[in-house]
Parts: structure tokens; sequence; C-alpha cells
């Protein structure tokens, strides 16, 4: 599994996502950097086969309407510092994984993961 991490979630994720063995890039490592529109993010997630892991709820509705981005994992914390996110996603990781195999449209929260159909 490829994951595309947004900007608003830290360069660590995406780093420890790669170092789990997971082709990974982060919003900093496009051309636009922080800036890339998210049609742009859609479009290279899409292109390589990425999850794009946001928070960010304008993902939500582009991919409600257009179907884009085609695999989406969506972070809905709230507040929640760095280390925290990332042992979140370390306990979940294998489960995120599977569910996405099956599923386009996937959401994380504190408690649990919620498939969107």
């Amino acid at each position: 599994m490829k994951f595309l991490i947004d900007a608003q979630l830290p360069r660590r994720l995406a780093e420890w996502l790669t170092d789990a063995g997971y082709d990974t890039v982060h919003t900093l490592d496009l051309p636009n950097r922080n800036r890339t529109p998210d049609t742009e993010v859609c479009a290279v997630a899409d292109r390589d086969m990425r999850v794009v892991v946001t928070k960010d709820a304008d993902f939500v509705s582009s991919y409600l309407v257009e179907g884009r981005p085609a695999k989406l994992l969506l972070v809905s914390t709230g507040n929640i510092s760095n280390g925290d996110l990332l042992s979140l996603m370390q306990s979940r990781l294998s489960e995120v994984v599977t569910v996405l195999a099956n599923h386009h449209y996937v959401e994380i929260t504190r408690e649990s993961l919620v498939i969107h159909e």
C-alpha cells in the first residue's frame, strides 16, 4: 500500500510509515510542497495509486462528489499531539491496511475505524 500524507499531518508520520515498509510521501515532498492544491494532491495520489491521509474535510467532499481521491483515510481525532497520532497509527496500522485493501473511504478516530460506503 502507498500513502500520500497531507499538509496538516506531520512529516514524521510519513517517515514512520516509510520505516514500517510502506511507500509514503508527504506533501512537503511535492514540487509545490504544502501549497499543493487539493486537486493536484488527488491527481498525484490517483496516478500513483496512493491513499490520501488527511484531516481536511475538503477531501471528503471531493471524494463524495467526484470520486477523487480514489482512496481516502480521514483522520478525525480532533486536536491530538504528534506523538499520540503516531501511537494511534501504530496500534491500528494493520487494521487500516486491511480495511483499505477492500474499501475506498475510511475514517480513523481515537476509538475506532469507520468504513464509509
